[in-house]
């Protein structure tokens, strides 16, 4: 189908890897391509930000599809001065929502390996954290908080239900932890200063940003990422 002459254009929504060799061969017919890949999202909740709506609005951007979305939110960098009632509240909203299976055994698997990594490396659990007695590729929704940046939760995508959290003192740093990726998808920030907000906006290197919101998908924006994720 690449090959074929009458071919304009080429867009793919998949992972990186695929991304990668589809643009190869896009590039013999000299195509326009658009590439929606990976992601490795952060949901930035700054000192000032309205807490139920954050909540909220991580339950959206964490659980579409039981977290198996490139636009999921996967890393929690939230302010030192409300990580403890933020974590609490999400956490408490997590333990009672009910989910099913993961796509496949595989995809469970790696997403206990990730929360097991996380623990191994002093996460602490909220909620969650275990795969459930019995058959079926369920994983339950987790929560962990005192995550390190070491381990394998910040740089990999989880593509399952599980939230890791992160704490962090002041703005340039949230952005630089946000940016600290190589991946472009999308990002979510909660905060009540608007001129914050636009600064936040101009400075991630995402080709999405949610603003005190949790879903940024809109049929009338463009879509689409930066870096590793297209």
């Amino acid at each position: 189908l690449i090959r074929d002459p009458r071919l304009r254009k080429l867009t793919f929504t998949g992972s990186t890897e695929v991304g990668r060799s589809l643009i190869g061969q896009a590039a013999e017919g000299v195509l326009r391509v658009s590439m929606e890949l990976g992601g490795n999202a952060p949901f930035l909740v700054f000192d000032d930000a309205d807490l139920d709506a954050a909540v909220d609005g991580a339950m959206l951007a964490k659980m579409r599809n039981i977290g198996e979305a490139c636009t999921a939110a996967n890393r929690f960098i939230v302010h030192e001065s409300v990580v403890d009632e933020f974590s609490r509240r999400f956490a408490d909203r997590m333990s009672q929502t009910e989910v099913g299976p993961l796509v496949e055994k595989k995809q469970r698997d790696k997403v206990a390996e990730l929360v097991d990594d996380a623990v191994d490396q002093g996460a602490q659990v909220l909620t969650g954290g275990r795969i459930p007695d019995g058959d079926g590729w369920y994983y339950p929704p987790t929560v962990l908080a005192d995550v390190p940046r070491d381990a394998r939760v910040w740089r990999e995508e989880i593509f399952g239900p599980v939230a890791p959290i992160f704490t962090f003192n002041d703005e340039d740093e949230a952005i630089a932890m946000a940016n600290d990726t190589e991946y472009g998808l999308v990002a979510y920030a909660f905060t009540a200063d608007y001129g914050r907000a636009v600064r936040v906006m101009e400075k991630l290197q995402t080709g999405m940003v949610g603003i005190n919101q949790g879903v940024v998908s809109n049929p009338a924006a463009p879509f689409g990422g930066m870096k590793a994720s297209g």
